[in-house]
């Protein structure tokens, strides 16, 4: 079984900044992607930030220039540094990575979320 569990989350004042950490474990053989999603109240849940096993990234056009994802992948870790936070990043962030397990199947997990509030 393998779990992720995120941290970092909080209340920030526009402008500010926070950074959010994602740890894998379990029984991992290797991390395919490592990704950030965020759902704001009666919203979709919409993708953040992806990065692949070669390093390439994707973004979402709202963080683009603000928000940097990063991965370890000796440690099993990504984290998501967010500067220039707005009140429209408000949301609940999910941690999200495609794990193949040691019995070489790949699944899709998803933390259990941690609360960014950004203040005007």
């Amino acid at each position: 079984q393998v779990t992720l569990v995120e941290s970092g989350g909080g209340l920030v004042q526009a402008g500010g900044s926070l950074r959010l950490s994602c740890a894998a474990s379990g029984s991992i053989f290797s991390i395919n992607h490592m990704a950030w999603y965020r759902q704001a109240p009666g919203e979709q849940r919409e993708l953040v930030a992806i990065m692949h096993t070669d390093s390439s990234t994707r973004y979402a056009d709202s963080v683009k220039g603000r928000f940097t994802i990063s991965r370890d992948d000796t440690s099993n870790t990504a984290h998501l540094q967010m500067n220039s936070l707005k009140p429209e990043d408000t949301a609940v962030y999910y941690c999200n990575a495609n794990i193949m397990g040691v019995g070489r199947y790949n699944f899709n997990y998803w933390g259990q979320g941690t609360q960014v509030t950004v203040s005007s």
